[in-house]
């Protein structure tokens, strides 16, 4: 689906092409310290990679978020040079890397599940990568020893990975890929194993080291709020292709497919129809009009699909309960918030409310429901 901008959007959005990029290194006029022309990689008959073009600034924290199959590891794996692409060119620092193997790249690797050397002590697991290029043993054990003050395991040097917890294990794989300071520091899903709350913990530490070392980082995720919280920019992938880049704001604000709209966070998707005005679309089941781009250029007529965030749902009751109203299907507690599954005529809305704005409710009450159409996000069926 093409995306039509509201008039709030910005004009220069609008008539984005699916699988563009959005490349906020070019608007800002910084070179590219990494970039990807063109790339596809083909496995027999599958392609698993199509002609994508990304632009990485130097320190750059980008995360590229897809779900399953989407391309996302072929896309590290390309640049790693752990596999070489069908087509197209890899750059990085001014040079073409696409044929170079992976060891004189200067790239470094954490993967999901640590890939630890299990009869090796913290310190030669992070030492690996040093004494593999030959460096004097004092070059080692200095760069060792500021690699593991980097990430807090400075007193755990003897011990072997079986004798850590998740996160240190994971500590140990961030330092060991840090520990020759790359170029760019490739993440390939690197908190999955961990529990929710050391994967929070874990969050803040990459952030930090992020922050501390100004490394160039690619971040592999399926999670979307930790590509929300973390990045820099964000690209959605999504069949190989690549659907957006662009800040985190801009990607939940204004995505420019409805795929991203989808992925990226919870939306109401709801019917609507170009009026006459060529102004507006009519939501069919709200009876609420949405304002269009004014270089839309949609017939009257025309069906679109408007997608509303739950947040700008807004729910009433008692005196305030005026307007349009919705029968509470089910309520679900989130801690800070509650979000609500409402039904209104044929259609199936979820709102989620601020817990200091929540009226208790429960399936079967009524509710009047206010809608903020400014908010919305109208794409062309």
């Amino acid at each position: 689906m093409e995306e039509v901008q509201l008039a709030r959007a910005r004009p220069e959005a609008s008539g984005r092409q699916r699988g563009a990029v959005e490349s906020s290194a070019d608007s800002r006029g910084a070179a590219a310290f990494l970039r990807l022309d063109g790339v596809s990689r083909a496995f027999g008959s599958t392609v698993a990679l199509h002609g994508l073009t990304l632009d990485v600034r130097h320190g750059e924290f980008v995360s590229i978020l897809g779900p399953s199959g989407s391309g996302k590891s072929t896309t590290l794996n390309l640049i790693a040079g752990f596999d070489f692409p069908s087509s197209g060119a890899i750059h990085l620092d001014g040079r073409d890397v696409t044929w170079e193997p992976s060891h004189s790249r200067g790239i470094g690797m954490v993967f999901q599940h640590y890939a630890l050397f299990p009869h090796m002590s913290v310190f030669d697991n992070v030492a690996f990568p040093l004494r593999s290029r030959r460096q004097p043993a004092a070059v080692v054990k200095t760069a060792v020893d500021e690699a593991l003050q980097l990430v807090q395991l400075e007193s755990l040097i003897h011990r072997l990975p079986r004798e850590l917890s998740g996160g240190q294990q994971q500590r140990v794989a961030l330092a060991r890929a840090i520990v020759y300071r790359p170029a760019v520091l490739l993440m390939d899903e690197p908190l999955g194993a961990l529990d929710r709350k050391l994967r929070a913990d874990m969050q803040v530490e990459i952030k930090r080291l992020h922050r501390e070392l100004g490394t160039t980082v690619l971040y592999v995720t399926h999670d979307q709020e930790e590509a929300l919280s973390m990045s820099d920019r964000i690209a959605v992938l999504n069949r190989g292709r690549l659907e957006q880049c662009a800040t985190p704001h801009e990607i939940y604000a204004r995505p420019a497919t409805r795929f991203v709209a989808g992925f990226v966070g919870e939306v109401n998707f709801l019917p609507a129809t170009v009026e006459s005005s060529g102004r507006t679309a009519r939501v069919h089941d709200l009876d609420v009009r949405v304002p269009l781009a004014v270089d839309a250029s949609l017939s009257p007529g025309t069906a679109v699909t408007v997608a509303l965030r739950p947040e700008h749902l807004v729910l009433a009751s008692g005196d305030r309960a005026t307007g349009r109203r919705a029968t509470v299907v089910e309520t679900l507690y989130l801690g800070d918030a509650v979000k609500c599954v409402l039904r209104l005529g044929e259609a199936r809305l979820v709102a989620k409310v601020p817990l200091n704005r929540y009226a208790p409710a429960e399936p079967g009450d009524e509710r009047a429901l206010d809608i903020d159409a400014t908010a919305c996000q109208v794409f062309i069926d």
